[in-house]
């Protein structure tokens, strides 16, 4: 009887909402890594458990990874941070209202450009360009100028910086950014699952909302069928995409998939000055912050000033530095920290490390709701938790 009352137990389904969530942490330091998180089913369907090793869409996050793109062809000599970027567009991208003030690279990746998103328009299918939807009226600021020293998080500011990388060197995005970033440090990462082995597919972290609707990348163990936002007959040929068209295409502001211990590896990176990937001045130019918030000079994402956003960079973002109107301390302890944070489908994660004694931390937790609420921080009190309970000193 007994082993009856164990077996029907084992057969009866788990409520969503008496699961854990899917969550992650991976703790680092210059030279070590190690996983300090790992709960809850990377699958409900199949109750498979989530580790370190498995990718999931990362969300914002994935700027800062674009960044690194940017830069490592600014070495190169092939971009030019403060260059005219309609000079890489081919042709000329400027805001109505303020048609004589040039957009660089440098105010895009550090949100200063002026672009808006508008309702998700930085989703740009195949078959369609990304200057038309540039020349849609809605996606402009009228009332600051780029480079005015106004911050606005804007998604689509990273569409026209990966336009701008194709067309410089004639690659598409998802194999210039695996060139350029994920194979030399040796990360089992892709845009959109173009490039991941079918291995990474099948570990493929589901994303679900707070209840248990799924909200991204339910694969079946399969890599999907189409890539991008296909044509609007459904065609998904990518053989006669012209490079530098649509940017939009592999979601540079946040398509990357990436298992935390591989999102260790780029903070690790980080950690010793970009040492063997970036030439120092590259590093200084990202790392240093483009904008600080006075209170008055900048909005989120959400169109409000939260003092989530302090201090940016290139798209680096730098937290618990204090100042006036910021509550972006994620960690509770005063230590600025650089890396950045993702929001999107349910889930939220950061990278983040001290630069001076070279501890990190890369995680994610899942099923977090729209309007879960924040704790002592701008940050939610799920991501607060996720903290407190792996961000203890990894190495003694």
């Amino acid at each position: 009887m007994r082993y009856l009352i164990t077996l029907l137990a084992a057969l009866t389904p788990i409520p969503a909402s008496a699961l854990p969530p899917a969550s992650v942490a991976v703790a680092f330091d210059r030279t070590r890594i190690r996983p300090v998180l790992a709960e809850g089913e990377a699958d409900r369907a199949t109750h498979r458990l989530v580790t370190a090793d498995d990718p999931v869409r990362i969300a914002s996050i994935s700027k800062l990874v674009t960044a690194l793109g940017v830069m490592r062809l600014v070495d190169a000599g092939k971009l030019d941070l403060d260059r005219d970027v309609s000079d890489y567009l081919g042709y000329a991208l400027r805001n109505p209202a303020f048609p004589d003030k040039l957009i660089t690279l440098r105010m895009l990746l550090s949100h200063q450009s002026s672009l808006l998103d508008g309702a998700d328009r930085y989703i740009i299918p195949l078959g369609e360009t990304l200057q038309a939807r540039l020349a849609e009226p809605a996606l402009w600021d009228t009332t600051h100028a780029p480079g005015s020293g106004w911050f606005h998080y804007t998604n689509l500011n990273f569409p026209v910086v990966a336009s701008a990388m194709e067309r410089a060197t004639g690659e598409r995005f998802d194999k210039l950014i695996a060139r350029l970033v994920l194979r030399p440090l040796k990360l089992g990462a892709c845009f959109n699952w173009s490039g991941c082995s079918a291995g990474s597919a099948a570990r493929a972290v589901v994303l679900y909302r707070a209840g248990d609707e799924v909200a991204k990348d339910d694969l079946h163990g399969a890599m999907p069928a189409c890539s991008v936002v296909a044509r609007s007959d459904g065609n998904c040929d990518l053989s006669r995409y012209r490079p530098g068209s649509n940017g939009a295409l592999f979601s540079p502001q946040g398509g990357l998939r990436i298992s935390m211990r591989d999102l260790a590896k780029i903070g690790q990176m980080l950690t010793r000055g970009g040492k063997g990937f970036l030439s120092r001045k590259a590093f200084a130019d990202m790392t240093e912050p483009e904008w600080r918030f006075d209170g008055t000079n900048g909005l989120g994402e959400d169109g409000t000033a939260s003092g989530f956003f302090c201090a940016y960079g290139l798209a680096v973002h730098l937290i618990g530095a204090g100042g006036p109107g910021c509550h972006d301390d994620l960690f509770g302890d005063g230590t600025p920290r650089l890396g950045h944070s993702g929001d999107a489908y349910g889930l939220k994660s950061g990278l983040w490390f001290d630069p001076k004694t070279g501890r990190g931390l890369a995680f994610f937790t899942s099923a977090v709701a729209d309007d879960a609420p924040n704790g002592r921080s701008a940050f939610t009190a799920a991501e607060e938790a996720i903290v407190e309970r792996s961000a203890k000193p990894p190495f003694r």
